[in-house]
């Protein structure tokens, strides 16, 4: 079997409107209007897994996904790693199956994504609880650092960061006791770039 290695750089932005017009302006193709992710991430009862930088996730959003993914390769200009996915019927029975083997379900977290795709690279424009964000993700560093450049992103402030990362970065800089990322969570609290420790790329 082939390994897939998942390649991005993820940009936090002031504007995504203007980002999405410039995507258009470049030619690229709309894959998913905007829509409402909801990620359950699973772990053991001793978390494990999250020590060993490992995934264990599922997606809803237009459909439901099963995903791992593996610790990161430290030497890459972008976040480079192992990731396999898998489609099924439905979140309630992969949730079953996964709590029947040990695992539960560690934090919830919401974004809404839109997605386009140009030259074999996907950008996705997503409105996360603390701030909008960017990630390119292609087969190649230089592909993503190409289309990063055509968008006007500055290349520097990229993070390699998880959203899971970055909202406990958040925590620890707002003194925040939760366990799930979610908009509700998040409509009283207002983020600055001070506090995910991170620079506007746009």
């Amino acid at each position: 079997m082939v390994e897939h290695i998942e390649k991005e750089a993820k940009f936090y932005i002031r504007e995504l409107k203007k980002v999405e017009a410039d995507l258009i302006t470049l030619g690229a193709r709309c894959t998913q209007p905007r829509t409402l992710e909801v990620n359950l991430r699973f772990d053991t009862s001793d978390r494990t897994l999250s020590a060993s930088f490992q995934v264990l996730r599922l997606r809803q959003d237009t459909r439901a996904r099963l995903t791992y993914k593996g610790p990161a390769d430290t030497n890459s200009m972008v976040s480079a790693r192992p990731e396999f996915e898998v489609e099924i019927s439905n979140l309630q029975t992969g949730q079953r199956i996964l709590e029947s083997l040990g695992y539960e379900v560690v934090t919830i977290y919401e974004k809404y994504r839109t997605s386009y795709v140009i030259n074999n690279v996907e950008i996705s424009l997503d409105e996360m609880p603390y701030g909008n964000f960017i990630e390119v993700e292609g087969p190649t560093e230089q592909a993503i650092q190409l289309i990063a450049k055509k968008l006007g992103m500055i290349w520097e402030n990229r993070s390699s960061q998880s959203y899971m990362r970055l909202f406990d970065t958040v925590k620890a800089n707002l003194g925040l006791d939760m366990r799930d990322l979610t908009f509700e969570k998040f409509a009283e609290i207002k983020t600055l770039p001070k506090h995910l420790q991170l620079q506007f790329a746009d």
